[in-house]
């Protein structure tokens, strides 16, 4: 077994068997659910703790035009009280106080809520809809034209819902949706960055740490510093791909379930009602529904996410991680040999990280318009390329940018790789001295002669 392969296997078997990459691993598809479902979830809880306020219409044009809620109660008080509520209404019991004083058509402004607490926008649009509401009618009303109201409704109730039909090679037709593919675009380009970044700074630590306890000068007795830099780079990228394979399993094996559950529950509230079995009643029958329509709308979105090219889009990561990782590890392994600690790696860390930071915010861009120009020169500079890139893939880009981004960036990470090999063979046996980019140079040109 050839020198690097045992540094690769050391690598590797030593860091899959830290407890935090079991954690990791087992947590992450999780984790990456809980942030797909739970921004929703908690948008759609509502706010259980019950408040009473008081109404001060000075118009009396408005008295009960806005309705009491299971949470929320309102009191409407008479002109007397507008002068006195503003010193008393916590004392009679109320969370706030609404004052109008003037007529809203005329002054849309004349309406303000009083609290010493701040009101919740959900209070605020509550009050709002109900009066814009009245607001409206009132406003039909003075054109005096018999059904206006009606007219105007139909009028609203007209919807024009596209359907996106995504043609396969084969001519085959599936409905997609654009908010599947911005996910995927977005998911696939968050997942690049972070693991390059993580992967990227272990090496240097790794690096960082084995310089300081003094091991590297054993290691390197018995091989090349860059053989010992290539295996350490290698055996952490085979930990990565390890740890996105385990998670891309278990995220199907817990979407699997997910979508049999509710297809089933789906499933069999159809077939009861198909052969007329009664069901229960009340909050059971409108529980059922719910599970039904969850069910159908999971199973909507599994049938849009297949219209995605799976395989393409995995395969297209894998590359595209190792390239970005190869490229900055290199970068990353260098740096972490020539800093003796970490407090001083920020001056040369932060112009390593920025072209990856800044790939975020193209990638952002290229969510809305991926074959612009931002998005395809970015798309070939390799430092930004492996995050802009993942983001263009889901919109299906022409074959022949994929094509020169990948070859662009196996150069330069062949280059990155080159390069930092240089100045690691010097820098790993440097110790205790300051380091600035005109001593990496000198280092570079040094371990070239």
């Amino acid at each position: 077994m050839s020198k690097i392969s045992l540094i690769i296997q050391r690598e590797y078997t030593t860091r899959v068997k830290k407890k935090s990459f079991i954690v990791m691993t087992i947590i992450g598809p999780i984790l990456f659910g809980a942030m797909m479902v739970l921004p929703g979830w908690f948008a759609s809880m509502e706010n259980t703790g019950e408040k009473t306020i008081a109404i001060v219409d000075q118009t009396s044009k408005y008295t009960n035009q806005v309705k009491d809620t299971e949470y929320l109660k309102f009191h409407w008080l008479d002109n007397s009280n507008s002068e006195a509520i503003g010193s008393s209404f916590k004392d009679d019991g109320y969370d706030a106080y609404v004052m109008i004083e003037d007529d809203l058509l005329a002054n849309p402004d004349a309406i303000k809520i009083y609290s010493d607490k701040q009101v919740t926008i959900d209070v605020k649009e509550y009050i709002s809809r109900n009066l814009e509401r009245h607001l409206e009618k009132e406003k039909l009303n003075s054109y005096e034209i018999d059904g206006l109201d009606n007219i105007i409704q139909t009028i609203h109730d007209v919807r024009v819902n596209i359907k996106m039909i995504k043609i396969g090679k084969d001519g085959e037709e599936k409905e997609s949706s654009e908010i599947v593919v911005m996910i995927a675009a977005i998911f696939f380009a968050m997942l690049i960055y972070m693991f390059v970044l993580v992967y990227g700074m272990q090496v240097m630590r790794g690096v960082m740490e084995e310089k300081t306890n003094r091991i590297v000068e054993v290691i390197v007795s018995s091989v090349k510093p860059f053989q010992l830099m290539m295996g350490k780079i290698i055996g952490i990228a085979l930990v990565a791909l390890t740890q996105f394979m385990l998670w891309v399993i278990l995220t199907l094996m817990i979407a699997t379930g997910i979508n049999a559950i509710f297809s089933g529950s789906s499933n069999q509230n159809n077939s009861q009602s198909a052969i007329g079995i009664e069901q229960t009643i009340g909050d059971q029958q409108m529980a059922d529904d719910r599970v039904a329509e969850i069910g159908e709308s999971i199973n909507n979105i599994f049938d849009k996410i297949l219209t995605l090219d799976l395989w393409a889009n995995l395969l297209s990561f894998v590359f595209y991680f190792l390239g970005g990782y190869l490229l900055y590890a290199s970068l990353f392994a260098a740096l972490g040999a020539a800093l003796d600690n970490e407090a001083d790696s920020q001056q040369f860390v932060m112009p390593v990280m920025m072209p990856l930071i800044l790939s975020i915010y193209v990638a952002m861009a290229a969510f809305r318009s991926p074959d612009g120009d931002l998005a395809f020169w970015f798309s070939m500079i390799p430092f930004t390329s492996p995050v802009v890139m993942m983001a263009r893939i889901p919109f299906d880009p022409p074959v022949w940018q994929l094509i020169l981004s990948m070859i662009i960036l196996v150069g330069t990470f062949v280059f990155t790789t080159w390069f930092a090999g240089r100045i690691y063979r010097t820098g790993i046996l440097m110790y205790g001295k300051k380091v600035s980019y005109k001593e990496l140079w000198k280092w570079f040109r040094y371990s070239g002669k």
